[in-house]
């Protein structure tokens, strides 16, 4: 009985660290993994949907099973924080000329955020509870979602991400591994039933089926995760969005139980909201470090942030995105000179573009640019 008390003592006391630090969610699990965790996982490495995130089949072993990251660990402590949007963020969708941001990258960055805060908590617990203890926020081989669905935060919907009854799926994912034995919550069942409004929403057509994603056409990892060119498909399918895609989240129906963000660093700045297009255009490495500065958006680096502006710019269909592009042609990367090309394309005549990128671009030496050249003019 006294061990039962001094459980719930420590359960107790992380609930009420997890609401003052701004929590709004804390569950507990144990550490073992259910089999299909790996399974899963294998057959989405197979299927290559992973695409160059190499660090997946690489970290396989220790991401399928919590223990084979912490052989110690009893007990898995999972936590959230909203950071719900105050307006619709599929609105910004239809103003061509302005950029959109996914939600959660609109502020600070989450990692900052919630690491210190973590630390406090589980520093407190361990002080109390005389075990052992690790942090993760994102940053190591941790299968959340499936941690949280058996933690009974929520469950995994048809597009893979987490849902709550409660939250809907504007929330971070946290957690605390420990030695300590504690009493677990009961996991949570699918609520998805007949709907696939987010399998519809999605505009690249990137869910082969219910419950998996092919990350090679989602619009998130295409902006955020790949390096290279973006494929000629997907580029028209980008619209505005430079840096990630909210789409099939704001289609869900739960998320009308969704928090608006509670967290001052996690509410939008009034300038990622709906910035011009044109803005970013002029950005060079130290103007985009310093904009971003504390943002996770910086961890793409300027390149990769200007080739998405450029896909935006060229989806526009604004005639003053003309002059904007046109700097882009001599670029020292070759990826930005590609996307130039194809923006440049879609916006003046073909007369023009020809006229404009063989002025431009004499003495271009690189196989690819070029090759984006050709394909720009049939």
């Amino acid at each position: 009985m006294a061990n039962s008390k001094h459980k719930e003592k420590l359960r107790q006391l992380l609930k009420e660290d997890a609401a003052r630090l701004g929590f709004s969610d804390m569950r507990i699990t144990d550490a073992k993994a259910d089999q299909s965790l790996k399974t899963n996982l294998q057959d989405f490495i197979a299927k290559e949907y992973h695409g160059t995130m190499a660090w997946l089949p690489e970290t396989l072993e220790r991401r399928a099973s919590p223990d084979q990251l912490w052989p110690d660990v009893k007990s898995i402590i999972v936590l959230t924080m909203n950071y719900g949007p105050d307006i619709d963020p599929l609105l910004n969708l239809k103003s061509k000329d302005k950029a959109n941001i996914s939600v959660y990258a609109r502020n600070r960055d989450y990692h900052d955020i919630i690491k210190g805060r973590l630390k406090e908590i589980a520093g407190r617990f361990a002080a109390k509870s005389g075990e052992d203890v690790k942090v993760f926020v994102d940053t190591a081989p941790v299968m959340e979602k499936p941690i949280a669905q058996q933690a009974g935060i929520g469950w995994q919907g048809k597009h893979t991400n987490l849902v709550s009854r409660t939250q809907g799926s504007w929330f971070f994912l946290a957690s605390i591994f420990t030695t300590a034995e504690l009493d677990k919550d009961a996991p949570e069942i699918d609520h998805c039933g007949s709907c696939s409004a987010c399998l519809s929403a999605c505009p690249t057509d990137a869910f082969p089926a219910p419950y998996q994603i092919d990350a090679r056409k989602c619009i998130s990892y295409l902006s955020i995760e790949h390096k290279g060119p973006i494929d000629r498909r997907f580029r028209p399918m980008m619209g505005n969005r430079i840096y990630g895609c909210d789409d099939c989240l704001a289609a869900c129906p739960w998320n009308k139980f969704a928090q608006n963000a509670s967290e001052m660093k996690l509410q939008a700045r009034n300038d990622l909201i709906a910035p011009d297009i044109k803005h970013f255009l002029s950005f060079d490495d130290q103007e985009f470090r310093k904009f971003f500065s504390g943002s996770p958006i910086k961890r793409i680096g300027r390149d990769r942030f200007i080739r998405n502006v450029l896909i935006a710019a060229g989806n526009s269909g604004d005639q003053e995105m003309i002059e904007h592009c046109k700097p882009h042609l001599k670029d020292p990367n070759e990826i930005i000179r590609g996307s130039a090309i194809w923006a440049l394309s879609r916006l003046v005549s073909p007369a023009e573009f020809d006229d404009i990128v063989s002025r431009e671009m004499i003495g271009e030496k690189s196989a690819d640019v070029l090759e984006e050249w050709r394909l720009a003019r049939t």
